[in-house]
């Protein structure tokens, strides 16, 4: 009898057990929290074709003046951001490039000229120069170099004028020949060291093509020259007069569009020039080398 008793005492707690369970499954009634943890994902960042935003400053073409024999003339050199000015002066002080030489271009500033300072205010550019710049030389030399900067400044429109100074000083005079500085310079204080057409565009080594835009100053009789271009065949592929804003003793502007059709591509030519009034003969030549296409 008592163990009925204790078989029917397991009985009833196992099917409290089984009671209590089966209401446990709700936590609010319990009491008690379940936390749950969400699956781990991976989020890809979406993928852009758009470019790269950087901080490099865009390149543009500056020209730099050299000497061909007696005379000033133009080379293209690379200038970076807005200090433009700056870098054709940078340019200028590198000295012609070994191609450059080939083709006669030599330079009067002497080795180891640095720039100090520059400031353009007012159409006026004021040009610090290391005393480098003063050295060697004699009058040709330094009337040259003098040239060299005042053409290299005031290619820009927002120069007319150089003043220059030396190690942070004013010079009054240049040089032991004395070659007076104390006022600004400009291009027609330096005429004499202009040739007489001065072709700024194209310059040497360019690569060209028809329609090719021809550019410069020219003080001629009558403001009259000759304008040629030769293909890399050696052929005259365009020969025309043409004619500046003035001449005969002021110098004037010009601007041409030359038309032509190209034999062969290669090494050719720019070729300005005058006949001569007397036997017809061409003087004053200036001879640009460009790679036509």
């Amino acid at each position: 009898m008592r163990a009925h008793r204790r078989l029917m005492g397991v009985l009833v707690a196992a099917a409290l057990v089984v009671a209590l369970t089966g209401c446990g499954g709700d936590d609010e009634a319990t009491g008690t929290t379940t936390t749950v943890t969400p699956a781990t994902t991976t989020t890809e960042e979406p993928t852009t074709d758009e470019p790269t935003t950087t901080t490099e400053e865009e390149a543009s073409e500056v020209r730099a003046y050299f000497m061909r024999g007696e005379e000033v003339g133009p080379v293209a050199r690379e200038a970076r951001g807005v200090d433009v000015a700056h870098d054709a002066m940078e340019g200028l002080l590198g000295g012609p490039t070994p191609e450059e030489v080939e083709i006669g271009l030599t330079t009067s500033i002497p080795s180891g000229t640095s720039l100090l300072d520059l400031d353009v205010d007012d159409g006026l550019a004021t040009v610090d120069l290391s005393g480098d710049f003063a050295s060697g030389g004699g009058t040709l030399s330094m009337t040259s170099r003098v040239a060299q900067v005042v053409f290299t400044l005031t290619q820009f429109p927002t120069i007319d004028e150089v003043a220059f100074r030396l190690d942070g000083e004013p010079v009054e005079a240049l040089g032991g020949e004395g070659i007076p500085l104390g006022e600004p310079q400009s291009r027609a204080d330096w005429e004499d060291l202009s040739p007489a057409i001065l072709v700024e565009s194209p310059l040497p080594f360019a690569e060209v093509a028809s329609p090719l835009r021809v550019s410069g100053t020219a003080n001629t009789f009558e403001a009259v020259f000759q304008l040629e271009v030769v293909d890399g065949a050696g052929a005259i592929v365009y020969d025309e007069h043409q004619m500046a804003t003035s001449g005969t003793g002021t110098r004037g502007t010009f601007d041409v569009t030359a038309t032509f059709e190209v034999t062969r591509p290669g090494q050719g030519a720019v070729i300005a020039f005058v006949y001569s009034p007397k036997d017809g003969s061409r003087i004053d030549i200036v001879e640009i080398p460009v790679l036509v296409s």
